[in-house]
């Protein structure tokens, strides 16, 4: 089982980051606590990762939602992130986490999921648990509230 933790927890950290930025720490426990409680019933092992993602990505909603109060992630803790960041850019990469942090949850969890983890509309539906046209216009509010809030 440890071995297991350890080999998923970059990729739940990945996930957690930017979905719950204040709160990542705990999004990640919270996932990993999900996803050792929950190995049990997972029934194909092929289907690990994708079943991880989805423990991930509900467990770091919730925990994004507990904050009443969204604040922009501290960008010196964005910079302890390195191994997020790649070597060219990564000024920039920070600077789009903290436009990521302004975003709303629900915003943020839907971009995570198209452009770090490249799921279409169909497979965010089925993992969020939400009709497709709800993904669909919270991908494009995401979108547009990125796009303000990036040429300010």
């Amino acid at each position: 089982m440890d071995d297991l933790l350890k080999l998923v927890t970059p990729y739940v950290t990945r996930l957690c980051a930017p979905i719950a930025p204040a709160d990542t720490a705990d999004a990640v426990q919270e996932s990993l606590l999900a996803v050792f409680r929950g190995l049990r019933g997972l029934r194909d092992p092929l289907a690990c990762y994708a079943w991880v993602r989805a423990v991930t990505v509900r467990e770091a909603v919730r925990v994004a939602r507990r904050r009443t109060e969204e604040t922009p992630a501290d960008p010196e803790e964005i910079a302890r992130l390195s191994d997020l960041l790649p070597a060219d850019g990564a000024e920039l990469t920070a600077d789009v986490r903290d436009m990521l942090a302004r975003l709303p949850v629900q915003h943020r969890t839907v971009l995570v999921l198209r452009e770090l983890e490249g799921l279409d509309e169909r497979a965010m539906a089925e993992l969020l648990d939400i009709p497709e046209g709800t993904v669909k216009s919270r991908l494009s509010r995401a979108r547009s509230s990125f796009r303000k809030v990036w040429t300010r």
